[in-house]
């Protein structure tokens, strides 16, 4: 008698285990995970592009794959000589890789929260809760409210489109900005980012 008992046991065990796993939603299952990313990418032998976040997602689907970043991320963009240029930071982002219309690659990035965008080499910055990087057109955008920050002065509004590398921001919506009419000529700015200092004689 104690020897049926125990293949009872077994038995309702292991059903509830295969219960479990046909229960599981594959679609909301990440395929991959990743602890501490660290990413980079070159183009023709300069460093073109690095990200880092604290945990990494990967999803996939019958039309598309994504990698969801809920740690947040960083993401760095460097000028054809290999200078930093761009620094976006997010609480929470997504990429987005599929095919759009007539099966063209499709490869879009969103970050929400704490989004802000830093171009070191113009000195600005923005900042905003939801922004969109579409890689296709090499364009950055958002219709949420924005505040722009640059030696030139100050601007906020709703909607901004930009190049990827955020050169020539325009906000559709502005309201209650300011700018600096008169600068003081001798004020230098330094690169304190890609400074690198005097070459010194041995």
């Amino acid at each position: 008698m104690a020897g049926v008992s125990t293949l009872a046991v077994l038995f309702l065990s292991c059903e509830g285990k295969l219960g479990q796993a046909a229960a599981l939603n594959i679609a909301e299952t990440p395929v991959q995970i990743v602890d501490d990313m660290f990413a980079v990418q070159s183009k023709n032998g300069m460093l073109d592009a690095r990200m880092e976040a604290p945990v990494m997602e990967r999803y996939e689907n019958d039309t598309s794959s994504y990698e969801c970043f809920p740690k947040g991320v960083s993401l760095y963009g460097y000028t054809r000589e290999g200078l930093l240029e761009t620094v976006i930071v997010a609480d929470n982002a997504r990429h987005i890789m599929g095919k759009g219309k007539h099966g063209a690659k499709q490869e879009v990035w969103e970050a929400f929260g704490n989004v802000i965008v830093h171009n070191v080499l113009k000195q600005e910055t923005m900042e905003t809760d939801t922004l969109y990087w579409d890689r296709a057109a090499e364009e950055i955008y958002t219709d949420c409210y924005v505040q722009l920050y640059s030696p030139d002065g100050y601007m906020q509004g709703t909607g901004m489109r930009s190049d990827d590398h955020a050169r020539n921001a325009i906000l559709h919506n502005p309201f209650n900005s300011y700018g600096i009419t008169g600068r003081d000529s001798t004020v230098v700015a330094i690169d304190s980012v890609n400074f690198i200092g005097p070459l010194l004689r041995k």
